[in-house]
């Protein structure tokens, strides 16, 4: 493991100097030969080098203003070719570009260069009746493709929060869990990635079909080992999911009943849970009463089957149930957009002042959000996750966080790990600190293997500087 700070205060050291207007116009012309318009209007830049960083006040500063100084939009897969045969050839940096919902800055352009969009790459080539293996396209919304797969009878098994805009090449990139991680865990557990096709980046690409071992190292790696231009994966039996809503007087009895609802036997597909605080900033979907600032509330999608249960169980949890409707038939905002990475968003649109953390919590987690509560008070709003974690029922904790500078949220970050928490940064530039912070051997190899020349995104995998 490399030492780093927490928290950077500046960008990587060592980074490539950006491409020189004769190194740009020999890309381009090469790009215009291969039948590719070169974009290289400022606002078509900008656009094209923006992500959700801005959640993060420790990001913003270093990451705001950085762009790519060309970029191009591809459709196939020889296209993916020629480009990565270009920047390999004039040795200008390649980063790679899906819907950009990410909050890490995951897809920023740290020196220039080009950036590549593949939303053009957008079919499902194949879907297997009997297993329900899909090969799907990077550049497919997440939405579309689960579309697709419901008419089979079939869904995907991890979805972000922003599955309506997402992609599928950027959430395996640059995601980790969401709707789904209740039952299935996390996008790098195996059995979720089960095959990759990928361009390496040199003067004469390679076209290369990887099976799930050696799909694993570009799993969450930013993009910075190889560029994908189809994914094989797996996905599960279509359930109709019902949307509820449960509130709860006492904070304490919502946490119980977050720890034991998924301990159970009964079929859900995701469980968060939001004190008061947080609820009452919530837009809660049409029929769904408002929360006034009293009611902590568990949002879950449950199977059908699991509703008789749940309201027998429910007064001896402590609380009630105030709404239900099926997945895909309310109005207004479906419930998966009130978790996740969208409840920061909720939140941060009526104060800005508000960042967030990702936690997993140790067990028993009361002892934990005991403890940092008493030391930062109202500095911290609660927002916990039910996730799978090596096989374990766990909570992951993505609580609101008052901005009061740097130090005061290293200190913050300080005191959760000593207090037995497991820090997920959503503050750090690289892949390894944005996960478990050690450098990952397998991903630095691909990288030397599929992109010798350091070209793919460069600064954010820290184990190849």
């Amino acid at each position: 493991m490399l030492p780093t700070p927490d928290l950077p205060s500046a960008l990587p050291a060592g980074l490539p100097a950006a491409a020189s207007p004769e190194q740009l116009d020999a890309l381009a012309a090469d790009l215009r030969a291969a039948g590719l318009e070169p974009l290289r209007s400022a606002g078509e830049l900008e656009g094209l080098s923006a992500d959700g960083f801005v959640y993060s006040p420790v990001l913003q500063p270093l990451l705001c203003g950085l762009r790519a100084q060309l970029g191009v939009r591809v459709a196939t897969v020889e296209q993916v070719l020629q480009v990565a045969a270009a920047c390999g050839r004039h040795r200008v940096s390649l980063t790679l570009r899906g819907a950009a919902t990410g909050n890490y800055g995951q897809c920023i352009p740290l020196a220039g260069g080009l950036v590549l969009e593949t939303s053009g790459l957008n079919r499902l080539r194949q879907l297997q009746a009997g297993s329900g293996v899909f090969t799907a396209e990077p550049g497919i919304l997440l939405s579309d493709l689960d579309q697709q797969l419901q008419q089979a009878g079939r869904e995907l098994r991890l979805v972000p929060s922003t599955m309506r805009t997402a992609t599928l090449g950027g959430y395996v990139a640059g995601g980790s869990g969401g709707i789904g991680s209740l039952r299935w865990g996390f996008l790098r557990d195996p059995g979720h990635l089960l095959g990759a096709e990928v361009v390496s980046v040199e003067p004469q690409p390679r076209l290369l079909q990887l099976d799930a071992t050696g799909a694993q190292p570009l799993n969450h790696a930013y993009g910075c080992n190889g560029i994908f231009t189809a994914l094989t994966m797996t996905s599960a039996a279509a359930v109709p999911w019902q949307q509820l809503v449960l509130e709860f007087p006492e904070w304490s009895r919502a946490l119980a009943a977050a720890q034991q609802l998924p301990a159970s036997a009964l079929l859900l597909n995701a469980l968060c849970a939001v004190e008061a605080a947080v609820a009452a900033r919530l837009p809660w979907p049409q029929g769904c009463p408002g929360a006034d600032g009293t009611g902590h509330r568990l949002l879950l999608l449950a199977a059908p089957d699991a509703l008789p249960l749940l309201r027998s169980w429910l007064p001896e949890l402590g609380g009630q149930l105030i709404w239900q409707a099926p997945q895909g038939q309310s109005r207004g905002l479906p419930l998966r957009e009130l978790t996740w990475n969208h409840t920061t968003l909720h939140l941060r649109s009526h104060d800005p002042g508000l960042t967030y953390l990702q936690l997993m919590l140790p067990q028993p987690e009361g002892p934990a959000l005991d403890g940092l509560r008493a030391r930062w008070g109202d500095d911290l709003l609660w927002h916990l996750e039910a996730v799978r974690s090596m096989g374990r029922q766990r909570l992951a904790c993505l609580p609101l966080v008052r901005w009061r500078g740097p130090e005061q949220l290293q200190a913050l970050i300080d005191h959760a790990r000593e207090l037995g928490c497991l820090l997920f940064n959503p503050h750090a530039i690289s892949v390894e600190d944005g996960g478990l912070g050690v450098v990952d051997a397998d991903q630095v190899a691909a990288k030397l293997d599929y992109d010798p020349a350091g070209l793919l995104n460069p600064g954010k995998l820290r184990g190849w500087s």
